[in-house]
């Protein structure tokens, strides 16, 4: 897809996040919002190795959404790509739903649970390290947030995929500053971030996370196969993008919007 088309996308995947949200009344829709750009540049720019039609294909390259309370945007990218039908999206969250509020394997496209923060990292050392050892080709991409970064458990990760010189790792930190009640900074620094990420092996790329010219460039597909070290992208990106009385706000974690908050945010995604 050329930008525009990747842009006209993105707002398509925001307004199906938000019907899917509203009809469930549940959802974490600002966080969401944060990593659509991501993954839609990862699903529709070229840069995912996968094929809708066979979801399970050896050869696909695996992706983890490690913050899985923003699942609302694979789960609508998926359906829109046509792992499921889209009709299941309208029982998101229900009971005996097959899109459950975070992500689980039995999910078409869905390659590893994500319900507890601070795991998906570590999910995607693992598959990256087997790959290497059975001599297989495809790339393992995991997006987190900047919040479950608090958390040992991904520091393990991050030392072991280092450790080990994976570069067919790739993570994505969606740095949108906020996690479920406050700002990032006013819980535990994790300044200077790419400094740390670089200490333990990696490298790093900064970049908007709501560029896609920035997005597909840091993810070049020839540069990834130059790599011989994980690499990190850190995107600066902003919760709630895209709906303004959202945005940056530490009181839209889940919250719903209601009566003119709803048709306000619809103008604001162009539907």
């Amino acid at each position: 897809m050329t930008p525009t088309e990747l842009t006209n996308k993105a707002a398509q995947i925001r307004r199906t996040i938000l019907e899917t949200a509203l009809k469930a009344k549940k959802g974490h829709v600002p966080p969401a919002f944060s990593c659509v750009e991501v993954a839609v540049a990862l699903y529709y720019g070229g840069i995912l190795n996968v094929r809708p039609d066979q979801p399970d294909w050896d050869g696909r390259d695996r992706f983890i959404l490690s913050k899985g309370h923003a699942c609302l945007t694979q789960y609508a990218i998926l359906a829109d790509l046509g792992f499921f039908p889209a009709a299941e999206l309208d029982h998101f969250a229900g009971n005996g739903a097959m899109l459950p509020g975070h992500p689980e394997p039995h999910i078409p496209g869905v390659d590893a649970i994500s319900g507890s923060l601070g795991h998906g990292l570590g999910f995607a050392a693992g598959m990256a390290y087997a790959a290497r050892m059975d001599g297989k080709t495809w790339r393992c991409f995991t997006i987190l947030g900047d919040g479950e970064c608090q958390e040992g458990s991904v520091w393990e990760a991050v030392m072991f995929a280092g450790h080990h010189k994976l570069g067919n790792m790739v993570g994505i930190l969606d740095s949108n500053k906020l996690s479920a009640t406050d700002f990032v900074e006013n819980i535990v620094t994790l300044k200077p971030i790419a400094d740390r990420f670089q200490s333990c092996g990696w490298d790093t790329a900064t970049i908007n996370g709501h560029d896609f010219g920035a997005i597909l460039s840091a993810l070049d597909p020839a540069r990834l196969k130059q790599q011989t070290k994980p690499l990190m992208i850190i995107a600066d990106t902003v919760k709630g993008r895209g709906v303004d009385f959202m945005e940056n706000s530490p009181n839209w974690h889940h919250q719903m919007p209601k009566g003119e908050q709803i048709t306000a945010a619809f103008a604001q995604l162009g539907g």
